[in-house]
């Protein structure tokens, strides 16, 4: 007869098979939830900083289209163009306009009258720091009655556009309709007329830039030293060239003289 020894030895010598808690049923449900709340609240966090960061970079590149585009151009007059109000004449204002970018830049001129206004130059290229004084010419037409034109700002305005182009580039008005997307509208400027019989510090300073703007031009006009001489005569001869020649043949006479 088995002894209750014999029962215990027989117990202790098999191994406990324990089942702990969170292996039953019920709680091993709980815990599968847990861990997929847990990772349901990870991707949706993880979801949500993408989220905000596309956002954010969406914002952002909406922010820098609306922000304006850094100016390339410094222009003095900055807002407007001063003309001496001359009726039934053509007058002229000036503007003068330095590159303050650290790149060649492309300017051109636009105005709602071209038929009464022209610029000199219409266009051109600057490059970093270099500044130059555009002359602007308008015919002032014969106001109506009541008009009071002194001191009004006109219809007429004047876009000047910059464009950045790479050094060397020669410029032509091309250039804006095959770069489009890369230009910038630096200024509009309106048209204002000053009284020319009455000295104002706007219209000294206006009479001052035309000077400059004539001494600048007439140093454009003068050919440069390394120019060659120019070609005269129908037979476009150097001057230089015929010269010699007569020289030569000249020697050719003696020399056949001299052997006769």
């Amino acid at each position: 007869m088995p002894t209750a020894d014999h029962h215990r030895s027989h117990s202790e010598g098999k191994p406990w098979r324990l089942c702990p808690f969170w292996q039953s049923g019920p709680a091993s449900s709980s815990f599968s939830s847990t861990q997929n709340l847990q990772f349901q609240s990870q991707k949706s966090h993880e979801n949500g900083v993408a989220s905000k960061g596309r956002s954010s970079n969406k914002v952002s590149s909406v922010a820098k289209s609306l922000l304006p585009a850094r100016r390339k151009l410094r222009l003095d007059p900055a807002n407007n163009l001063y003309f001496p109000y001359e009726p039934g004449k053509q007058v002229r204002s000036a503007v003068r306009i330095k590159n303050q970018s650290n790149s060649h830049v492309a300017f051109k001129f636009q105005t709602t009258a071209p038929k009464s206004c022209y610029m000199r130059p219409p266009g051109g290229t600057l490059a970093p720091g270099e500044t130059i004084i555009a002359t602007v010419f308008k015919f002032v037409e014969q106001p109506e009655k009541n008009e009071k034109p002194l001191g009004q700002k006109s219809k007429v305005k004047f876009k000047i556009m910059s464009l950045k182009v790479k050094e060397g580039t020669d410029y032509v008005p091309e250039l804006f309709d095959e770069q489009k997307d890369e230009v910038v509208v630096e200024r509009i400027l309106r048209v204002i007329f000053l009284n020319a019989e009455r000295p104002t510090p706007a219209l000294e300073k206006l009479k001052h830039q035309l000077a400059e703007a004539e001494a600048e031009l007439e140093i454009r006009k003068k050919p440069q030293v390394d120019t060659p001489p120019k070609a005269v005569g129908q037979g476009m001869v150097i001057d230089e060239w015929k010269e010699r020649r007569e020289k030569y043949l000249a020697r050719q006479q003696v020399e056949a003289l001299d052997l006769s």
